[in-house]
This record gives C-alpha cells, sequence and structure tokens, in this order.
C-alpha cells in the first residue's frame, strides 16, 4: 500500500531523512520507533504530504504522491501526535465538514458517526464546542474523523497519547478490523510494549536512518522485549 523509497529531507541544510526505504504492505500494521528528534514525525508528514522532500520517492496503492497528491490522500487518513481541529466549531460541525471533504453520504456519514462516537464514548458531547474539550476528548474526535470514510492507508503519530485505556483499547481494534479488510496501518509511538503486541512490520529509525526493520519475529526473538532490542542498538550504533 505504502511504498517509500530512497526517501531524503532538510531542514535549514541540515538532512534529517538520509534515505529511508520501507514498504507498508496490505492487511499490515506497521510500527516506526526511534527516539525524539530520530525524523519519525517528519517521515509521517511527508508521506501524508504536509511536507516536500528534496529527492525520493513516496507511493500509495501505485500512486506517486508526488504527481497526484489528491488522489493519494482520498485514500488516507492522518491523526497527528497534536490534534489541530477547528476549536470554534462543534464536535458534530466538525465531523459533517470532514465527511464533506471525502464526499460522504448524508446518511453513511451519521451511521458512522454515532457508531464511532458511542465506541470512543464521546456521543454525548458531539455538541460541544471542541475547544471545550480535554487533549483526550480532541484526540477521540480525530480518531473518528479518520475513520468515518474507512481509509486505505491510516497513518498516526502517537496515537495513544492521552486516551484513556478504554479508548486505546478500541482503537487498536479498530486498527486491527481495518486491517483484516485489507488497508494499512502506519504508526510511530514509544509505547515499545504496544508495539511489540500490535504490529506485524517494525522499523527503528535513528538520526534520520533505518538501523533495523523487519517483522516482530523478526526484530525480536531469543526472548528479548522490544523494549531491550531497541536499547541494545541505540547503544551500539
Amino acid at each position: 500500500m505504502l511504498n517509500v523509497e530512497n526517501l531524503h529531507k532538510s531542514f535549514d541544510k541540515k538532512e534529517i531523512l538520509k534515505g529511508l526505504s520501507f514498504n507498508v504492505a496490505d492487511g499490515e500494521i506497521f510500527g516506526f520507533i526511534g527516539h525524539n528528534g530520530a525524523g519519525k514525525t517528519t517521515t509521517l508528514r511527508c508521506c501524508v504530504g504536509i511536507l516536500d522532500y528534496e529527492s525520493g520517492t513516496i507511493e500509495m496503492n501505485g500512486t506517486d504522491l508526488a504527481k497526484d497528491p489528491v488522489l493519494c490522500k482520498k485514500q488516507l487518513a492522518y491523526i497527528p501526535d497534536n490534534p489541530d481541529l477547528y476549536e470554534n466549531l462543534t464536535c458534530i460541525q466538525y465531523l459533517n465538514f470532514i465527511a464533506d471533504v471525502y464526499e460522504l453520504s448524508t446518511e453513511g456519514r451519521l451511521n458512522k458517526i454515532n457508531d464511532l462516537a458511542k465506541e470512543m464514548e464521546i456521543y454525548d458531547r458531539l455538541g460541544d464546542q471542541i475547544k471545550t474539550l480535554s487533549h483526550g476528548m480532541k484526540q477521540k474526535i480525530a480518531v473518528i474523523s479518520a475513520f468515518m470514510h474507512d481509509p486505505k492507508l491510516l497513518i498516526l503519530d502517537e496515537p495513544f497519547v492521552g486516551l484513556d485505556p478504554k479508548s486505546t483499547y478500541v482503537l487498536k481494534q479498530k486498527m486491527k478490523q481495518l486491517c483484516d479488510s485489507g488497508a494499512s496501518v502506519f504508526f510511530s509511538s514509544h509505547v515499545l510494549e504496544v508495539v511489540e503486541n500490535l504490529c506485524d512490520h517494525i522499523a527503528i529509525l535513528k538520526d534520520g536512518q533505518i538501523i533495523r526493520q523487519g517483522t516482530t519475529a523478526e526484530i525480536v526473538h531469543g526472548g528479548q522485549t522490544l523494549e531491550e532490542v531497541f536499547l541494545e542498538l541505540e547503544g551500539n550504533e
């Protein structure tokens, strides 16, 4: 679903991404881990078309992001680490706005919104202005907006930060269900235990380069945890 080849990105002449290459297959949950400043968020923002990049290719389902960004964006959903929502709208107004962007039918969107809002336990707050919500509640609205149009590719940056335990469980289940339908999930997280238990494939990033990637079984072996593997690689590099 997502293919990244030799991706380079710089800020103020400082190279942040140094030739990243990886592939997120159909039906796969792909975990992206690394220390602060390793380039995880930059990578995700390049993949969703927020940031330009100097060289390399990003393809979604065979479509080059640089050549047809609109077609690529129609297929994906993105949840950033800090949801940047329209604060003066009510939750239902914001979700209807997102539904309009993706051209969802009136009946289809209402069913989706109601079902997802009940699952995320925010149904009773849909009429409230977004600015009155806590960070965790805003994160729930971002989650609903991402799942409404059944994306082929879901990209998330630290998605579990701020969510309560039940909502975290629901989100993990929704991610699995999405992949069971043939879609793909690509996400970054510092919660290594969740990455180890949830992901089919993992890439470890350090200083803008992938220092190890493979299936979870290939990365975590010999009785080691992902945390132990990560700390060992960080110390050896």
